[in-house]
């Protein structure tokens, strides 16, 4: 399979936010008007998979604070279901961590999403925190997870 990495623009917060009504059912997923404010913020770099000129997966981490040293908290990843187990997640991953180099990273994830849990500790994020309830509509606990600059 052949995916292209690339950033991602406004044209693609429809697709987006369908991809998210899909994968996110239950959870309050993005609208696309979401997606465009996340795009358009200055302190924010995401990444798009495509595949035949098909968006099939985004990724979004946000630089926190005014000042170096910076830190970074990774908002989303995602990848539609029929490309997902191809390494798609990991390459956009690792395109947030390089556009981090240096920061500590941090993000939640649910606590039921063993693969995305599995994912990340391979990349070097521990465990810090269980936040109860974190995901509102679908009451899931989600686990509080860092990197460590590198």
């Amino acid at each position: 399979m052949n995916v292209d990495y690339s950033s991602l623009v406004a044209a693609d917060a429809a697709r987006c936010a369908e991809l998210e009504a899909q994968l996110f059912d239950g959870d309050d997923p993005w609208p696309e008007r979401a997606f465009l404010a996340e795009i358009a913020a200055k302190h924010n770099q995401y990444v798009a998979a495509r595949a035949d000129d098909k968006l099939v997966g985004y990724a979004g981490i946000a630089r926190l604070g005014r000042c170096k040293p910076f830190e970074y908290e990774v908002h989303t990843i995602a990848v539609d279901p029929a490309y997902q187990g191809h390494g798609i997640g990991r390459q956009m991953l690792r395109q947030l961590l390089d556009y981090a180099d240096g920061g500590a990273i941090f993000l939640e994830v649910r606590t039921d999403n063993e693969a995305a849990i599995a994912l990340y500790e391979s990349e070097g994020f521990t465990r810090i925190g269980l936040r109860k309830r974190y995901y509102r509509v679908s009451g899931a606990d989600a686990y509080s997870m860092k990197r460590e600059p590198r």
